[in-house]
């Protein structure tokens, strides 16, 4: 839907906008750098795929500032009981050491993995409520510098 405020100006709502979203990022990463100092904003993944090249699992995760932010993490169901979850997870946060972060943060949906993550030295910082279903979601944080060595690979 298009809306015109009279002044030339134009307000548009429909689904996602690529471009849009490219440019909210840019603009977005310009103020956060000026507000902080930081300009070091990177992306990091973690795949595991199997002998045919299925994707078994995988990651997808932010670096900013020394802080890495976990947006994505699944294991296909029939890997689950396999260790993969926590094989990633590891990996990104050595991942992220290596990139010179030493926090990491996450959200998880009641019905998804908190325990799974704070089973891994994560803490709950806060909930936001109102999830369909009467589920939340959690958010997670977790000091990479402030712990014994992780278990290998």
């Amino acid at each position: 839907m298009t809306t015109d405020h009279g002044s030339g100006t134009t307000l548009t709502t429909g689904e996602r906008d690529t471009e849009l979203n490219d440019r909210l990022s840019e603009e977005l990463t310009a103020f956060n750098t000026a507000a902080t100092g930081a300009a070091d904003y990177g992306t990091l993944s973690v795949k595991v795929t199997d002998e045919s090249g299925e994707l078994v699992g995988g990651l997808a995760a932010w670096t900013w500032g020394g802080l890495c932010g976990i947006e994505l993490l699944w294991v296909r169901e029939d890997s689950r009981k396999d260790g993969w979850g926590s094989k990633i997870l590891r990996a990104a946060e050595a991942e992220a050491l290596q990139r010179g972060c030493d926090r990491m943060t996450v959200s998880s949906f009641t019905f998804q993995a908190p325990g799974f993550y704070q089973r891994h030295g994560y803490a709950e910082t806060g909930r936001t409520l109102g999830i369909p279903g009467g589920h939340e979601d959690v958010h997670l944080f977790k000091s990479l510098t402030d712990q014994a060595p992780s278990h290998p690979l």
